[in-house]
């Protein structure tokens, strides 16, 4: 008997994997690829929402239009979504959502995605949509995930791999819109005044983020919010003249420098950059604001969705559908279209620091190569 160390056993289990691309049971991976760890809400869901009795899915038409299989997957999206896009440039092949019966054996090497649409920071969040993967779960099924590598690659080669990982983490956007407000005089806006309850979820963001940590991410990429009153579903509901509703404006204005406080906060008291800040607020607002010096059309109607904006609910198959979604800077009511996406996506590669801090995810993995 003897012991091969880390390096030696990844080439194994990675020649396996070759071996099983030859024959046609698993889609290439590179030797190289990272594995890639998703947290969060329907930005970055690929199809956890599927295998749930939850009214938040994207499991129909036409949703995945523009997907390599042109058939719906989960994602809220026409085609790829950030994840998928992330996972392009880090050399890997897009991680399984967790709840699939096909995320098993060697697959699991690749990383996995635990998002769920409608969720939140607080477990309140979401609440209309009953079924869902609330955060606190989602960390819960990041820990049975490690029992599970563990059973396959060992402990200490899966406290490596999970070490290595690059994470991801999108939340906040529907505290606001989905629960603070959701309707006049919600519970939490009777509770709270907006400053106190942007200091409490991003106090509560701090909670799950050191969690995170405790569990063995040491590489975390944290968005902040987008410009949720921009959306085309804010439009529809809130804006007269098509300008973006200036409460929720004033919500992302508060929630996004204290999310980076705390973020600095941790990395100070950790001693590394463990958390890194994505500015999603100014990656979307660079083509919300400008859409035409992006090469879209508008940003300020969905591709799909109806009634004004076609910003009223989801995108079904008998809502008005544009013919050319790189056109469009929104896909549905809340959510961007894939060329918007990897837009954004361009922006955690190369970023400066407005965008990306301490440092942009090329600047990762360059760091990360040499170690």
């Amino acid at each position: 008997m003897y012991s091969l160390n880390f390096d030696m056993f990844r080439n194994f289990l990675f020649a396996s994997l070759a071996a099983l691309v030859v024959l046609g049971g698993l889609p290439a991976c590179s030797e190289a690829a990272r594995a890639f760890f998703v947290f969060g809400d329907s930005l970055v869901d690929n199809g956890n929402n599927n295998f749930l009795a939850t009214t938040a899915r994207a499991d129909a038409p036409p949703y995945g239009i523009d997907y390599p299989t042109h058939r719906p997957t989960g994602r809220f999206s026409n085609g790829l979504n950030m994840p998928d896009i992330i996972s392009e440039h880090i050399g890997s092949e897009p991680t399984l959502p967790y709840l699939s019966p096909e995320l098993r054996g060697l697959r699991l090497l690749v990383g996995a995605n635990f998002a769920s649409a409608g969720i939140g920071i607080l477990n309140d969040t979401g609440i209309q949509f009953v079924n869902i993967i609330r955060i606190g779960k989602q960390l819960q099924y990041f820990e049975q995930y490690q029992q599970r590598l563990s059973s396959l690659i060992g402990p200490d080669q899966a406290q490596r791999l999970v070490n290595q990982a690059l994470v991801l983490i999108t939340l906040g956007g529907n505290d606001f819109v989905n629960n603070y407000y959701l309707v006049p005089y919600s519970a939490r806006s009777r509770e709270f005044a907006l400053p106190d309850y942007v200091r409490f979820i991003v106090s509560e963001y701090k909670k799950i983020l050191v969690r995170l940590y405790e569990l063995g991410a040491r590489r975390v990429l944290v968005t902040g919010t987008g410009p949720l009153g921009c959306v085309p579903a804010e439009l529809a509901l809130r804006s007269i003249n098509g300008n973006c509703d200036p409460e929720l404006s004033r919500a992302s204005d508060m929630f996004n420098p204290q999310l980076v406080d705390i973020l600095t906060e941790l990395n100070g008291q950790l001693g590394s950059d463990i958390f890194v800040s994505a500015n999603a607020f100014r990656m979307h607002m660079d083509f919300v604001a400008n859409p035409r010096d992006y090469g879209f059309v508008t940003s300020k109607i969905a591709c799909c969705g109806q009634g004004p904006y076609n910003g009223i609910g989801l995108c079904t198959f008998a809502s008005n559908l544009c013919a050319n979604r790189d056109l469009f800077a929104f896909w549905d009511a809340f959510h961007p279209s894939e060329r918007a996406n990897r837009l954004i996506v361009d922006k955690f590669m190369t970023g400066g620091p407005d965008y990306m801090h301490p440092m942009n995810l090329s600047t990762i993995l360059a760091l990360d190569a040499r170690t």
